[in-house]
């Protein structure tokens, strides 16, 4: 099996324009407010978030940042949306589901721009993924579930129940459970799983299903991603291996195999779409949903320690593929 990420839709990915720099040596750049709505603080939307930063910072585009966390509260990221809104930011950058879409709400004339959201038309951001709307446009991290399952099953082919914690309330959250749900079907698996309103809920919802699950799934649903050590420690005790999608998070330890993008990247791209916008003149609505499909843009780490532990023997050619890490 060869692991490099296949993406099952095919897109058009707008090439970003070169930068035009029509002002003379003697003239000060123009200075842009960007705000930054994050819906919670974590390894992956830190990367995000620090991507965008350094993509404009490397182009020489001048730009101050208001960056905000919702902390996981939906009334939060409304509020926040509104103070862009009164502060009247050049352009908002709206960081996973749940604040892309408060922004997309709230302001109606600033270009919006979203980054790391599972599925922008299921989430009412824009209509269509082949064009944005008249001042919104962005990247998706849509992840390859049914990719990694297939993978974690390789790896453990005796497991026969799959356990997965999301958060209810979390519209990427739903859509990926309901596809991991799916794809455990399709692979004739039982899968087990329980909902959470918030961070502090998971280590309690990891340990209502531990004993009854061969294996964890965690999804790139930010809510579960920001209380990991909570899940890895249930799990740890209970000597049950974890799949995650998001790399980004997984680089502490604990988690047995992560493959997903690189938010880092996906900030860099998301950086480029800002610059267009801004910058070059391009509307929002001439950009489609972007995704990352280089295979240089995901990530596989395998822990080997993780897998010494629980006796869980890796493939020669996955590990030659894959980032070790051991702790």
């Amino acid at each position: 099996m060869k692991y490099s990420f296949l993406l099952i839709i095919c897109v058009c990915i707008a090439p970003s324009l070169l930068f035009a720099n029509g002002a003379s040596e003697t003239e000060e750049p123009e200075q842009y407010t960007i705000g930054f709505s994050k819906i919670v603080a974590h390894p992956a939307l830190d990367a995000l978030e620090k991507g965008v930063q350094d993509e404009l910072s490397e182009q020489g585009v001048s730009a101050q940042y208001d960056s905000q966390n919702a902390n996981g509260d939906i009334n939060a990221a409304i509020s926040i949306a509104q103070k862009f809104s009164s502060d009247s930011v050049d352009l908002a950058v709206g960081i996973a589901t749940p604040t892309a879409q408060a922004l997309v709400q709230v302001l109606e004339d600033t270009p919006v721009v979203y980054t790391g959201v599972t599925d922008p038309v299921a989430a009412g951001i824009v209509s269509s993924y082949d064009r944005g709307e008249t001042n919104v446009t962005g990247v998706s991290d849509k992840t390859p579930v049914e990719a990694q399952l297939q993978l974690l099953k390789e790896l453990l082919p005796n497991m026969s129940i799959l356990g997965h914690v999301y958060t209810g309330s979390e519209e990427n959250a739903v859509l990926l459970a309901k596809e991991a749900e799916a794809v455990s079907e399709k692979m004739g698996l039982e899968f087990v799983s329980t909902t959470v309103t918030n961070s502090s809920e998971v280590r309690s919802a990891a340990e209502s299903i531990i004993s009854r699950v061969d294996a964890i799934y965690v999804s790139t649903d930010n809510t579960v991603v920001s209380a990991l050590p909570s899940i890895i420690e249930v799990a740890e005790n209970n000597d049950v291996p974890i799949l995650s999608a998001d790399p980004s998070s997984a680089k502490d330890g604990g988690v047995l195999v992560a493959w997903g993008f690189d938010y880092y990247k996906m900030g860099r791209a998301t950086g480029r779409i800002v610059i267009d916008i801004l910058v070059n003149g391009v509307s929002p609505a001439e950009i489609p949903t972007q995704y990352m499909v280089k295979p240089s843009d995901i990530e596989l780490l395998i822990n080997t320690k993780v897998a010494e532990t629980l006796g869980i023997t890796i493939p020669t050619p996955l590990l030659n593929e894959a980032e070790i890490i051991e702790k």
